[in-house]
Order: structure tokens, then sequence, then C-alpha cells
């Protein structure tokens, strides 16, 4: 096994840059070997219930370090959280946070005592119960919203409810019988469907756990465009997640499909041979590979070639020439695709344990 050493960034990995939370907020610190990293600024980042993390000013200069349980300001009250980052690093994330100019930033009170940590465990205790509840009583109101999280306050002072509806919501008899209910402060927050599939979690079709939940911390847009130019079935029941809307793993490698359709030649153009006229019936896009049918509507005569061979095809035509046939005469080979699933097939052992099982019955016949 390697040794990771902690020094100047060039013999290995820092263990301080390291955190020990494994979900999609956490960031490596690679400033945190540099000399005097944690005395370059009092300025900590500080995460909570996922996906919720905050900035906070170090003003008592507190002895912080990656793990730490405080408490920090709050509205009103305090909150607590853990410390995932110090130093250098942190201004470099609110930077990237594009919190607004003139921001004022809450601060550090101090490390959480165990009468916080009682008081924590607490209010966490009571969030499921209190989400279930507040769903009857959002029904019972006739509002068109469902409250999918709660999430309390470490000093259980406050609770904020996350909720998603597909248009505005006049919730504020909600709030008033919520607070009457709870005798708690209530905040609401409206997510988003993809938002609120993240918090849930779940399996994908791909047999991963959903991406929205596991690393993805910001969403962009998903059109059907995207899936045009991959050439994927617009089928709606294949192209939604969980969440109902589009895939997010549809804009993953529509990239490279854009500039690889840069070497292909257009679907509309018909290549004219003495045999026959060919038009487009599917594309290889990633091989360069297209299939032609001498039918415009369904599979017929179906040649496979190259873009290459395509584009020499197109040239002879504006030329006023014909090549005898859509193929070159060397161009013999047919794009072969493996079975990806062949090494996953329950029948190999039985194939190979065959032929061992009759070699062991001719030994035993020749004994």
């Amino acid at each position: 096994m390697s040794e990771y050493k902690c020094g100047n960034g060039r013999d290995g990995i820092c263990a301080e840059g390291c955190s020990k939370h494994a979900d999609k907020l956490n960031t490596y610190d690679w400033l945190a070997d540099l000399p005097d990293n944690t005395d370059a600024t009092n300025l900590v980042e500080v995460q909570f219930k996922p996906p919720r993390k905050g900035y906070f000013i170090n003003e008592n200069h507190l002895d912080l370090a990656k793990g730490d349980i405080v408490a920090v300001e709050g509205n009103p009250g305090h909150d607590i959280g853990t410390v995932t980052m110090t130093g250098r690093l942190v201004p470099l994330m609110l930077r990237k946070a594009n919190l607004k100019p003139g921001t004022e930033l809450k601060k550090v009170y101090r490390k959480a005592r165990q009468v916080d940590m009682d008081k924590f465990a607490e209010a966490k205790a009571r969030e499921h119960a209190t989400m279930i509840e507040s769903r009857q009583i959002a029904k019972d109101l006739g509002l068109e919203m469902k409250i999918g999280d709660v999430e309390y306050q470490g000093d259980g002072s406050k609770a904020i409810f996350y909720y998603i509806a597909d248009g505005r919501v006049d919730f504020r008899q909600l709030i008033k019988v919520l607070a009457e209910r709870f005798h708690v402060r209530i905040e609401m927050k409206q997510i988003g469907a993809r938002q609120e599939a993240g918090r849930i979690g779940g399996i994908g079709p791909c047999g991963r756990e959903l991406c929205c939940a596991t690393w993805m911390t910001a969403f962009s847009s998903v059109s059907t465009s995207a899936a045009r130019f991959q050439d994927v079935s617009l089928n709606p029941q294949k192209l939604a997640g969980q969440c109902a809307k589009l895939k997010c793993c549809i804009n993953y490698e529509v990239d490279q499909y854009v500039e690889s359709l840069k070497k292909m030649p257009s679907r509309e153009i018909v290549l004219h041979t003495m045999d026959n006229d060919y038009f487009f019936f599917k594309a290889d896009i990633l091989n360069h590979f297209i299939t032609y049918s001498t039918d415009k509507h369904i599979l017929a005569g179906e040649k496979t070639i190259t873009a290459r061979r395509a584009f020499d095809i197109i040239n002879m035509n504006r030329n006023g020439q014909k090549p005898e046939s859509l193929k070159e005469e060397e161009d013999s080979v047919e794009p072969t695709s493996a079975d990806l699933l062949d090494e996953n097939n329950i029948n190999r052992f039985d194939r190979k344990g065959g032929k061992g099982g009759k070699g062991r019955h001719r030994r035993n016949r020749e004994k």
C-alpha cells in the first residue's frame, strides 16, 4: 500500500485536506498543507443538513479544524453545524457562492458544548414527524403544494420547510397554523423537482444512485435538442428521470456528439450511384459509420459505409459523376460491435464446465 505523507504538496495527499463528510458538498482542501494556512483568514465554511452550508467569521479566533462541531449565529438564536473548510480556500469558495456584494457574514460563537448537542439531537428527532403533520395541514387548507423536507435550527427555535409547487402558493395561513402547532419560527423555501429528488435520493435506471443525490450541486437546463444530437429516441418515459424532468445525464456527452457530427454529412443528402439511389437511415455518430437504404421510409438494400466514403460520393455527385456502387471495392469490412454483456452470461460457466467434464470422463475411460 502506498504511503501518503503531508508536506509541501509534492509528497502525496494531505490528510488535513480530507473531510469526515462523504456527501456531495465535501471539497478537498488542496491548500491545507501550506504554511500558516489557518491564520491566512478568519473565515470558515460550516455545513448543516445537506444541501445547506454557509460561511462565517471566526471573530474569537477559535482553534478550528475540519470536522469540529460549532455553534454559529442564527436568525434568531444559534445553529449547530460542522466545520468543513478553513484557511485560504474559503475566500475562493465564498466567491464561487456568488454572494451579493456587501453581504454581512454571521459569526462563529463557540465550539459546541454537550448541552448544545443534546438540544440539537432533540430538534433533529422532531423533523420527520413535523414533515408528516405539516403535509396534512397543507392538505386540509387546500394548498397545491408538497412539503418535501423539514430542517430544524440547532437550538430548536426555527424550522425551515422545503416545499415544491407548480405555481405560486399563498401560504400565509399555513405559516400561522404551523407556528401555533409547533411553537417555532417558520421559514418556507420553495425548491424545484430536481432539488427535491436530490434531497430524497434513489436509484436511477442505470442502477447507480442518483447524480443529484451524490455529487451534483448545480443544475443546468436540459433540452430535447441534446437527445436529438445523440440520436436518442424522444420517448418521454425513457428520457424522464425520477423527478419527472429530463435526465441530467443527457447533457454529459452531448458536446462530444456535437463535435463528431461536424465530421458527418447532412442526413438530407441523397447518394446517387449507377445501381441505385440511397437515402440516410441511421448513423453511428462516434465511430463515423452511416447506414443508407434504397427506400426513403423503410430499411431496404442497406449499405453501411464510412463518413469519408460518403463525402467522396457527395463530391462525385456534385461534379456530375456516379460511382458504380456505394461501397469501395476494398471496403468490405462491416462495423462490428462486441457484446459487453458476454462476460456476464450465466451460461459461460456451463460451457467451460462442459468441456472440462468431457475431458474428465474421457480420462476415466482410458484408465
